[in-house]
């Protein structure tokens, strides 16, 4: 019997598990939202980023996992978020939120701004050590995906999928869509071969995702 490619990340054992906690027990604080590569803060900590269409749950899972309510702005309305919002996670880490893609309800001059900004941040940023491509478990991996997943490809930086909103999903149904996402990743030389299943209103897989970032960290 063969493993499946791209097999669900395990739970975490014990000290691992506590070592995501102790890292996001930390203060969490919004830094500063970036439209340009000068507005970047300096680069004197590890950070990871987070990628994802427009109302994916970007918002939802970094609130989730900082146990801070708010910290980062969900809406309603795609496109919402303009700009590469940083936040710190105590004193070693950044969490980067970066702007939502597909659907974004904004001019084709700030969508071509956006995409810019995007490309020169995941080229140029060397203390990035992980993007995380969020994707709706309800829906699968969109040709939109597809793209920025190529984007990270080209640009050499190591990419894992969350699959978010988990629990909006019966089982059945997500294994379906676990198989669709595992054939689109396969095309990806950047992806990392595991994926996260999370659920922001539950708190599944919170303490996996924790656990991968303290160890990058």
């Amino acid at each position: 019997m063969t493993s499946l490619p791209f097999p669900l990340a395990a739970e975490p054992d014990e000290l691992a598990a506590e070592t995501g906690r102790r890292l996001f027990a930390g203060q969490s604080e919004f830094v500063k939202g970036v439209v340009a590569m000068s507005g970047l803060p300096p680069a004197d900590r590890i950070e990871v980023c987070f990628a994802g269409r427009s109302n994916v749950g970007k918002s939802s899972l970094i609130n989730a996992l900082t146990g801070t309510k708010g910290l980062a702005r969900a809406s309603n309305t795609p496109g919402r978020t303009q700009e590469i919002n940083y936040f710190t996670q105590g004193p070693d880490l950044y969490l980067v939120d970066l702007p939502g893609y597909g659907y974004a309800n904004a001019p084709l001059k700030i969508v071509e701004k956006w995409q810019k900004l995007l490309k020169q941040y995941l080229s140029g940023r060397q203390t990035l050590r992980r993007a995380f491509v969020l994707i709706d478990a309800r829906h699968g991996v969109k040709a939109v995906d597809d793209e920025i997943m190529k984007l990270l490809d080209t640009s050499a930086v190591t990419f894992q999928c969350v699959l978010t909103k988990a629990d909006k999903v019966k089982a059945a149904e997500r294994e379906k869509v676990l198989a669709q996402v595992r054939g689109a990743l396969a095309r990806h030389p950047a992806a990392f071969p595991e994926i996260v299943l999370t659920s922001s209103e539950k708190g599944d897989g919170i303490p996996t995702l924790r656990s991968i970032i303290a160890h990058l960290v």
